[in-house]
């Protein structure tokens, strides 16, 4: 009997473990399966390998603690789960390069996972960041669903974590990976093994109705296959009803997530870094970078900042979305020109901003985490600069083909729409100048060389020119008289003019920020100039120099154009009538006497006169004590926040009071700077000389609608800049009113005080700027007693 029950005993042991190994080895599979799908998205299997890993590991925890008690399984798990997650994070830290120590790293992870993962450029590099919630997601799958499959008996219930998991990797990856057919096809396989396996109930339970009389066995049975027949019919039906609607939407591109996702943003210098050349020309000795060459780049290297596609007529911009991308960035296909590769080490010295300075076009960056825009190649920090960071960057760079150029065609459609758009508002003379300079160059090259050499051969280049490349600045770059500032910039003007003549001689057009690298050392402000580039067909993006030669002398331009005069309007006053005019009335003897009769009207009239001027200097009075209070109320008053906010009223009180008020969607920042600008008009105004601005027509003085807008009818950034120095201006106010927006409690009595004394300057000299009439009301003028804001 003994011999019996231990060869039974010796068959059962394999029997039940080849009954218990499906349901596990289906749950691995299951969960091991969205890492086949969401690394399809990643660059190289290591995520695949890590999703793998976690599936074999939640499940086998599981499995072998199956005699614990259900309690004690999670916290187990959970560990097992840390473990295994430090260590994927430490391969993909390691695989990465990134910088800094590895808690940091750890926590950096941990707070920006979700975000990173979503907003990553495809290929997404494993990075820990983007390799985090993968892990832990699979490790939790593929617990749950082994904790209620072999532990509970449920297996079908079991595969639902597992089932969501594969589902979410689908909705991840989106439309930018092929459809997964094979894993899917694999993936219902997994799930028919385990359905087939028997279960742990099924298995220690062999017919619950065996024991049960004949009569009620079969009342039993006869229930359980109606139950299965009407579960038959209802998947039957669902299939007929939905079957349909699925197969239609097979071929639908799935949506992607990312859409919903906002990217890195950057502000407004990032946005469009091309009004910096004229600061950074101020300031030529400044050391912006710090570049060592690791490979052969030639004794002189563009380093380019960014490219701006975009122009509204005001600004160039960017235009880029940026997505968080790994060291290696995704590789476009050369031109057929000649490729060199470039890599080079770069140290941040006085550089601000986001944006990743690196010679065209990067391919691999290392010692800093980056966004990239495929579209123009432009790399930004989403951290920021700081001095001392350094980063290698790898890059290829391309050299057209110079013997294509001359043949070559540019593309047209919508693809290159972006870089041919001509915004409105264009000025006749700009496209008359493009029309000449394209009327006897038929090729697209040969009109991209005219309009180099006419910028080159026209017009001079200094460091002292003020930032702008709107149209009303570039007409008066390119027409305004010599002797008054015109046909002289930097290249900030001269690449925007290239650029604009050439869209509107029909060519794609963009400008570039960069720096010119001589070797290795430092980079400093000298070295940052602007460059336009052409697209054409063949042979890719080939930039110009429209910079004339140091020691060249402009030629006039009047010599090759000049645009035509504007002929003024008619005028709509009245001619004067030729008619002679009618001889006045005589004046009869009875209204003379009547009027010497009237000797006590001129003292009447006095009196009267005499009275109201009371009641006039009376309220005048009154107005003015009460303007005074209200001043000393708001810079003298209340806490030091309320005091700040106080001095900001009265300097915004005090422009709409000059006829130039802030919108409400202007930073304050931007009001300083609109203040400042307020102030030089006015001086200039009254000291008769003006601002130098070309003539345009939306100019007041030529019939323009003025509406909202500067003196001279422009945008705020189309006007010249004024030396920060010369005027006083509210600079450090805006500065404080922030403070006290984000940071309240914060300020002190000591810059509270600074607030005050700033806007009382501000608000003095802006008053003393005014003509005597308009001071003679400012201080008496009740407005501002009434207004909010």
């Amino acid at each position: 009997m003994v011999t019996s029950r231990a060869s039974a005993g010796g068959r059962s042991g394999p029997a039940r473990w080849l009954r218990a190994t499906p349901v596990p080895l289906a749950l691995v599979v299951l969960v091991a399966l969205p890492g086949v799908v969401l690394g399809r998205v990643y660059a190289g299997d290591l995520l695949t390998w890590l999703m793998g890993g976690a599936a074999v590991g939640s499940v086998l925890v599981s499995a072998a603690a199956r005699r614990l008690r259900s309690w004690l399984v999670a916290p187990v798990s959970v560990a097992a789960m840390a473990g295994w997650t430090l260590v994927g994070l430490h391969l993909a830290a390691r695989h990465a390069a990134l910088p800094g120590g590895f808690v940091e790293v750890v926590v950096d992870a941990a707070r920006n996972g979700i975000p990173r993962l979503l907003t990553a450029l495809i290929p997404v590099e494993p990075a820990p960041d983007t390799v985090l919630v993968p892990l832990v997601a699979t490790w939790l799958a593929g617990l749950t669903g082994a904790e209620v499959a072999l532990r509970a008996g449920r297996s079908l219930l079991g595969f639902l974590p597992p089932a969501l998991l594969y589902a979410g990797a689908l909705y991840v990856v989106g439309p930018n990976a092929d459809p997964a057919f094979w894993p899917s096809v694999a993936f219902a396989a997994a799930v028919a093994l385990g359905l087939a396996a028997p279960g742990r109930r099924e298995a220690q339970v062999d017919d619950p109705a065996a024991t049960l009389p004949p009569a009620v066995r079969a009342a039993v049975r006869v229930r359980v296959v109606a139950g299965g027949a009407a579960g038959v019919a209802v998947v039957v039906g669902l299939a007929a009803l939905l079957g349909p609607a699925l197969a239609a939407r097979v071929d639908d591109r799935p949506m992607d997530p990312r859409r919903y996702v906002e990217p890195p943003r950057v502000e407004s210098l990032d946005e469009n870094p091309l009004i910096r050349i004229s600061g950074w020309a101020l300031h030529p000795e400044q050391e912006l970078l710090g570049v060592t060459t690791l490979a052969p780049a030639g004794a002189q290297t563009r380093i380019r900042l960014a490219v701006l596609s975009d122009y509204d007529g005001v600004t160039w911009r960017v235009g880029a979305t940026y997505r968080n991308a790994g060291r290696v960035l995704p590789a476009a296909d050369p031109g057929p020109g000649a490729v060199d590769t470039v890599r080079q080490e770069i140290t941040v010295s006085g550089l601000t901003g986001r944006l990743l300075p690196a010679v065209a076009t990067p391919r691999e960056v290392t010692g800093a985490r980056v966004a990239f825009d495929p579209a123009t190649g432009t790399l930004i920090r989403p951290e920021g600069l700081t001095p001392g960071l350094r980063y290698t960057v790898t890059s290829v760079r391309e050299q057209p083909d110079a013997n294509l150029l001359a043949t070559a065609d540019v593309p047209a459609g919508d693809e290159v729409a972006r870089v041919l758009r001509v915004p409105d508002g264009t000025p006749e003379p700009l496209r008359r100048l493009a029309a000449q300079l394209a009327e006897d160059n038929g090729a697209p090259y040969a009109r991209a060389a005219a309009i180099e050499q006419f910028l080159a051969e026209h017009y001079r280049v200094v460091a002292d020119a003020p930032s702008g490349h709107a149209y009303p600045n570039l007409s008066f770059f390119l027409f305004g008289p010599r002797n008054g500032g015109g046909q002289r910039g930097t290249s900030e003007q001269f690449a925007a003019a290239f650029a604009v003549l050439g869209r509107l001689a029909g060519l794609p057009t963009r400008v570039v920020v960069g720096f010119s690298a001589r070797g290795d050392g430092p980079v400093r402000a000298a070295d940052a100039f602007a460059w336009p580039e052409v697209l054409f067909s063949g042979v890719g993006w080939v930039p110009f120099d429209p910079l004339p030669r140091p020691d060249a002398e402009p030629r006039p331009v009047g010599e090759d154009f000049r645009p035509p005069k504007e002929v003024p309007p008619p005028s709509e006053v009245p001619e004067p009538s030729l008619e002679p005019t009618a001889t006045p009335p005589a004046v009869t003897s009875t209204e003379a006497d009547g009027a010497d009769r009237g000797l006590s009207a001129p003292a009447l009239t006095a009196l009267v006169v005499g009275v109201l001027a009371l009641l006039v200097g009376v309220v005048l009075g009154v107005l003015a004590r009460m303007r005074r209070a209200q001043t000393r109320s708001r810079l003298g008053g209340g806490d030091p926040s309320d005091r700040v906010v106080g001095a900001w009223r009265h300097v915004t009180d005090a422009l709409r009071l000059a006829g130039r008020p802030v919108g409400g969607d202007l930073a304050a920042t931007e009001v300083a700077v609109r203040a400042r600008q307020v102030l030089v008009e006015a001086r200039a105004a009254r000291s008769g000389r003006g601002i130098d601005v070309p003539s345009v027509a939306g100019h007041p003085e030529n019939g323009g609608d003025s509406g909202a807008a500067d003196p001279v009818g422009l945008p705020l950034t189309a006007l010249p800049t004024p030396s920060p120095g010369a005027t006083p201006g509210v600079e450090e106010l805006a500065g404080l009113l922030n403070q006290a927006a984000f940071a309240p409690g914060t300020l002190t009595v000591a810059q509270a005080d600074r607030a005050a004394s700033e806007a009382a300057g501000y608000v003095t000299a802006l008053h003393a700027a005014r003509p005597w009439w308009r001071r003679l009301v400012w201080s008496v003028h009740p407005a501002p007693l009434r207004w909010r804001s």
